[in-house]
């Protein structure tokens, strides 16, 4: 037998349909690597679903050995897509423009290489667009600018490999399921007919028939996956494996249009939220349709400067793209590409960063991750009773149990993140409904950390699952928790920040307690966080260094680095008050503050690296909630020069969308800010910082309760003279506030009101 050819294959039937195992398919029939490996720099997303592609919209790596892994259409943490190439006459088109600048979208212009004689270069003009709404929906009008009648062929090229996004990220796995080529299809009038994937299609198909494509794979655990592919407007002329083809003659300045849906199936059921559009047009109507209804939910917040307006419209845009459904609810997910999925951690500070934006995000939020709540001990999704997750995943590697995120608990900081966001929501929104319903959760969760508390005294991480995480705070990199000599801590390892959450949340949950009449809980819980505080600036406390120790770690010894941590701790009263200025003034000096923001870890450190992920970096997330602290000490200055260096830094990115990370080199002159290569964007906690940077600016503090708002000392930055905030929500009541600055000082005035919120003003 020959490389190309086959004796009589096996064939399978799932679901009604009859599948042909892949590696009986002909060597051609596999898809390969066509030039270099490119980088992927378009993103768009839509609930589940988020595709990436080289600057031509194509997906041309083919396979986690030899193509691009950060590329595909993925959904449910699977690849339904590796492969999606656009040729003309077998070459690659002439990348004119592109952008992916609406989010769920992407716009292309390309045009033609020189062919030979009778179709000369950029004659022919592609226009390229793709929306993602429940699935992938391309259109392409070819135009011919010559003078003449030309014909050449225009193919696209299709392949999924339908691998696990924990694999796209570098895991092994000892099996893997079987790629199926379909061989049955039928036509319009319903008649049954055979492809054996290797005939071509008649080049001329009847009219009443309608070409499509499946690609397919039989997971170990036995689902069937597919992405099924349909042909719009004009169908192609033949196949050629999984590359369409159409034989396309254009009279001079003649425009055709070719187009296709791509719908992703799991067990015959679609995989991602169900999109009711069949043409791109549609799909591009609904999702502008839904964007604009929660444009019209949100507070709008704007500025007299443009660039601002720019960074904050970019930042709407992307809360609503990064939002994802979880069953009847939607929160946001951590970021593209490798996060988009639920996160206890990132999900919780993001809907705080975002309650001043819309609070509805905090409500279901709480629901969500409520309804996951740990209910047993299982060591290997390091679950417990009253936790609250850190991942959940769907993709076949956490189905087949070779990972634990079904979903995995491995995080000590999203339990206390979760009850200061449920006391938060609540100020700003007194739905008792809400508190009345999440507080049996809040009792578990409450329980969980005191049971780790009486155990060890601090709130400790110690990694139980084999699959797990070593570290398990927000810095979560393996080589992250060193101490002064660059060295790792070992564990158990109670965080300097994860304390100061406890604290607070004790706090806020012994004012509900009180307001529920459950005195015994509120002065109990007022109590342990008196005794938290004492021990914690004893315990922490570097004398020598006057700064807060990064961790204790398994023996109860400090570990000894200068970190961004401590500068969480400053917003939620856990420190003394001298303390709490120490850290700040340390925060601020060169070794930290590199101009932009804020790094990780002190530059003097022996683990500085200010391309390290979490040793030397720069996170906005953890910066705009160490500028709240700032803000909070009254150090209102060094606050604003936090939030100048952010936005300044945002305004330099694509999109002005703000990276997850970027390095840590010093600001210095005209130099932009050095990018992180792989980090997430757009990101959740990134995004919302943001709107975390804006309420830090102007200092609301809402008491829905009391049918209250506090505006306190609202200090506006040099570079912005007004910023407004219309359709704000403060329990039932809706207002507008508008603030202006004069030198150093922000005027603010109440311009509409709806409700009868008491509203005070405090300079």
């Amino acid at each position: 037998m020959t490389p190309d050819t086959l004796t009589t294959p096996e064939k399978i039937s799932l679901d009604g349909k009859t599948f042909i195992p892949a590696e009986q398919l002909p060597i051609s029939e596999w898809p390969c690597v066509v030039g270099e490996k490119p980088q992927p720099t378009l993103t768009a997303k839509d609930d589940d679903l988020f595709l990436v592609t080289d600057t031509m919209g194509n997906i041309s790596g083919c396979s986690l050995e030899d193509g691009n892994p950060n590329v595909g259409l993925f959904c449910c943490d699977t690849r339904f897509l590796n492969r999606l190439e656009l040729q003309i006459a077998g070459r690659s088109p002439i990348l004119l423009s592109s952008s992916a600048e609406k989010g769920f979208s992407m716009s292309v212009l390309c045009t033609n290489p020189r062919i030979d004689e009778h179709l000369k270069a950029e004659t022919i003009g592609i226009r390229r667009e793709i929306v993602l709404n429940g699935a992938l929906f391309e259109e392409i009008e070819v135009a011919n600018y010559s003078t003449t009648t030309v014909r050449f062929e225009l193919s696209i090229s299709f392949d999924a490999d339908f691998v696990d996004l924990f694999e796209v990220r570098g895991a092994q796995r000892e099996q893997r399921g079987r790629l199926l080529h379909l061989v049955e299809s039928a036509s319009a009038e319903g008649e049954s007919v055979i492809d054996d994937g290797l005939s071509p299609v008649s080049s001329h198909p009847s009219p009443h028939r309608e070409e499509s494509l499946t690609l397919a794979y039989q997971g170990v655990d036995g689902l069937l996956m597919e992405s099924r592919i349909q042909f719009q407007y004009r169908q192609p002329d033949h196949f050629k494996g999984h590359t369409a083809i159409w034989q396309l003659e254009l009279a001079s300045h003649e425009t055709q249009k070719l187009g296709y849906r791509l719908n992703m199936m799991t067990n015959n059921q679609p995989s991602s939220t169900v999109s009711a559009a069949f043409t791109l047009v549609q799909a591009k109507a609904a999702e502008l349709m839904e964007e604009q209804q929660w444009i019209q939910q949100i507070t709008q917040i704007r500025s007299d400067k443009s660039i601002f307006n720019h960074v904050i419209e970019r930042a709407e845009q992307d809360m609503y793209l990064l939002r994802q459904s979880f069953g009847k609810y939607k929160t946001v997910s951590a970021g593209v590409p490798w996060f988009s999925a639920l996160f206890g951690r990132d999900s919780l500070i993001t809907a705080s960063q975002t309650l001043m934006l819309n609070p509805q995000i905090a409500k279901e939020t709480l629901m969500i991750l409520a309804s996951y709540q740990g209910k047993t001990e299982d060591d290997w999704r390091e679950e417990e009773p009253g936790k609250i997750l850190h991942e959940l995943r769907f993709g076949e590697m956490a189905r087949c149990q070779e990972i634990p995120h079904t979903p995995y608990y491995g995080t000590v900081d999203a339990t206390p993140l979760w009850l200061m966001l449920y006391a938060e929501y609540y100020a700003w929104t007194h739905d008792q409904e809400t508190l009345e319903k999440l507080w049996p959760n809040a009792l578990a969760a409450m329980e969980w950390i005191d049971r780790h508390l009486k155990h060890s005294s601090y709130l400790t991480y110690y990694r139980k699952s084999k699959r797990g995480l070593a570290n398990q705070g927000w810095k979560d990199s393996g080589d992250c928790i060193v101490d002064h000599k660059g060295e790792l801590a070992n564990g158990p390892i109670a965080l300097s920040e994860v304390q100061a959450y406890v604290y607070a949340a004790k706090i806020r949950l012994a004012e509900i307690a009180r307001m529920k009449k459950r005195l015994d809980l509120a002065e109990r819980w007022l109590d342990e966080a008196k005794n938290l505080k004492f021990r914690f600036n004893q315990d922490f406390w570097m004398e020598d260094q006057d700064f807060c120790a990064l961790a204790l770690d398994g023996d109860g010894q400090q570990v000894r680095s200068i970190t961004s941590n401590p500068g969480h701790c400053l917003n939620l009263g856990i420190f003394t008050p001298e303390k709490a200025y120490s850290v700040a003034e340390r925060l601020r000096a060169p070794d930290m503050f590199n101009g932009w923001g804020i790094r990780t870890l002190s530059s003097l450190s022996p683990a500085y690296n200010p391309m390290g992920y979490h040793v030397g970096s720069v996170w906005p997330h953890d910066n705009s909630l160490i500028t709240v602290g700032l803000r909070s000490l009254g150090l209102i200055d060094q606050a604003l020069e936090v939030f100048q260096g952010l936005f300044d830094m945002t305004s330099q990115q694509p999109y002005q969308r703000p990276p997850e990370l970027f390095c840590g080199y010093e600001r210095n002159g005209d130099h932009t800010p050095v990018q992180y290569p792989v980090a997430c964007t757009p990101q959740a906690w990134a995004t919302g910082t943001i709107f975390q940077l804006l309420q830090m600016v102007v200092n609301l503090v809402p008491d829905a309760q009391n049918n209250c708002l506090r505006i306190i000392d609202p200090a506006l930055p040099e570079s912005i003279n007004r910023l407004s905030l219309h359709n704000l929500r403060v329990g039932p009541t809706i207002l507008d506030l508008e603030f202006e600055r004069s030198g150093s000082t922000t005027a603010c005035r109440v311009a509409k009101k709806r409700g009868n919120l008491r509203v005070v003003i405090e300079a």
